[in-house]
């Protein structure tokens, strides 16, 4: 990344996201004037990132230390298949703590003490995809829009197998009784019904585990769509605003020949009244 390129990032990327457009359009044409039109031609492609993304953005930017706990706090997370139950509870609450420290400093570094519920929750859920998802933390101050993860652990499709039943849990079949001649002089006697078995604790937990991992898969795949919806429609706004500064440029060009046109107009008109009156005075 070049100097301009770098500078002119951090420029719009910690300034407030109203400003973004404009500000972008000034920093490209900066470029553009200094000779780099490819670097102008990149400053124009930085995306506009959504207000919760640019909290995050700006809290990296204002505290370098935040990337290097979050990534501290990943590296722990890492060995989370070997850990005991212990461990992992004691990691989940850290987790929980950092993100919740890091959410309140956010706001406030942004001057944001009473945010929507919506906001609060998107920097919370980036923050916390951060320390998950390596892909997130490596765009941590340029983000352009808020991340989502849930699990525990770093690979949010992981998904942990259920248990297998115990074998005494798995029924084996029965050979079926050999019927018994009737005695007529007695009525036939009444077997009293089966008490059902007790259920298996390893085999409930099991089928708990199951659903609990199709719900998170479900909640995956809808957030995966969200993220989809999301993107299309920033690229969208790209377009849009790409074919706005094209036609604002068109029209100040449009503009400008309008002006030259009128003064040699001008010019023209004032010619034919000086060339009129002097005819008038040669026929006198």
């Amino acid at each position: 990344m070049t100097d301009l390129l770098a500078d002119a990032a951090a420029e719009l990327y910690e300034a407030d996201p109203d400003e973004f457009t404009q500000r972008r359009q000034d920093l490209a044409d900066r470029a553009r004037e200094a000779g780099q039109p490819a670097v102008a031609k990149q400053i124009a492609g930085l995306r506009k990132p959504t207000r919760s993304a640019w909290v995050v953005n700006r809290l990296v930017r204002a505290d370098p230390q935040v990337t290097s706990r979050l990534a501290a706090l990943a590296a722990e997370l890492r060995d989370g298949p070997s850990m005991d139950g212990t461990k992992i509870r004691e990691l989940t609450a850290a987790r929980s703590r950092l993100v919740d420290e890091l959410t309140r400093q956010a706001l406030q570094v942004s001057d944001l003490p009473a945010p929507p519920a919506a906001l609060r929750e998107e920097v919370t859920a980036t923050l916390d995809a951060a320390i998950a998802d390596p892909e997130v933390a490596a765009n941590l101050g340029t983000l352009v829009r808020a991340a989502h993860w849930a699990g525990f652990g770093l690979d949010p499709m992981t998904s942990f197998p259920a248990a297998a039943p115990s074998p005494s849990a798995r029924k084996t079949p029965t050979a079926p009784a050999r019927p018994r001649a009737p005695r007529p002089a007695q009525p036939p006697t009444l077997e009293p019904p089966e008490t059902p078995a007790p259920p298996d604790p390893a085999e409930a937990a099991a089928e708990r585990d199951r659903r609990r991992q199709e719900k998170i898969q479900t909640a995956e795949r809808a957030v995966a769509e969200a993220d989809q919806t999301a993107e299309s429609a920033s690229l969208a706004e790209q377009d849009l605003e790409d074919t706005v500064r094209r036609l604002e440029a068109e029209l100040a060009d449009a503009r400008q020949r309008l002006a030259e046109a009128r003064r040699q107009s001008y010019r023209a008109e004032s010619r034919q009244r000086r060339a009129n009156a002097e005819l008038g005075r040669l026929r006198e």
